[in-house]
């Protein structure tokens, strides 16, 4: 497949979305830059079911370079946080959604085995395979309503290091017969890594001031 211009329907929704960016937040408007290249990513994640910039370019027979576009995602000043919020907005007011009930989930993604540069990436537990791997972890808040299912909120876990090597040696320690009171004493939590419950608090916090006039029938956990 080629893809030489943005899918119709999705130069649409950039319009829309940067029509609704100013009038929440003024001046938070992509530039001409940034919305050719997300009507290119997302034409290529279309097309490519996948997000790679090595398949986008071959795709646009080398139009658009790998180069350029990781440039874009990881240096122009793109208010990622505002696209989420606004991008959710559309879509329940293009649904009519008034109401509905929100619910936690979350999801284990493995990645490369030697990866460390990735996000909050961290050794987990391959239920495939029984072994190891390096990978992720997101908790999401879906809103589900009569008609569709929509993810409003997502933050990525990861136990605290710190804390993880402490509970490891005192289990070595508690194991070899060293009382607790001469183990080391458990560290505070760095506030860099929340817990689960922590962090679905901040969603619904994030969620209730961003989406208030949706009525919260329940929420699931």
């Amino acid at each position: 497949m080629l893809m030489n211009a943005p899918a119709t329907f999705i130069q649409s929704y950039i319009d829309d979305l940067n029509g609704a960016l100013n009038q929440l937040k003024p001046g938070a408007a992509l530039t001409r830059i940034q919305a050719a290249w997300l009507g290119t990513c997302l034409t290529g994640i279309l097309l490519m079911n996948s997000v790679c910039w090595a398949k986008f370019e071959r795709s646009s027979l080398g139009d658009c370079k790998v180069a350029a576009l990781s440039w874009v995602f990881r240096k122009a000043s793109i208010p990622w946080d505002w696209l989420l919020r606004v991008s959710v907005v559309l879509i329940l007011k293009r649904y009519g959604i008034t109401e509905g009930v929100l619910a936690f989930d979350e999801s284990d993604r493995a990645r490369s085995k030697s990866t460390k540069r990735i996000y909050k990436v961290y050794k987990q537990k391959h239920k495939g395979s029984g072994g190891y791997v390096n990978g992720q972890t997101i908790v999401l808040l879906l809103l589900v309503t009569s008609s569709i299912t929509v993810p409003v909120g997502f933050f990525f876990y990861m136990l605290d290091p710190a804390l993880k090597q402490w509970d490891k040696e005192d289990k070595r320690l508690k194991k070899s017969g060293i009382a607790k009171k001469d183990r080391p004493i458990k560290p505070e939590r760095d506030s860099a890594y929340p817990t689960k419950t922590e962090i679905a608090l901040g969603l619904l916090k994030e969620f209730k001031v961003a989406h208030s006039l949706i009525k919260i029938k329940g929420v699931l956990a």
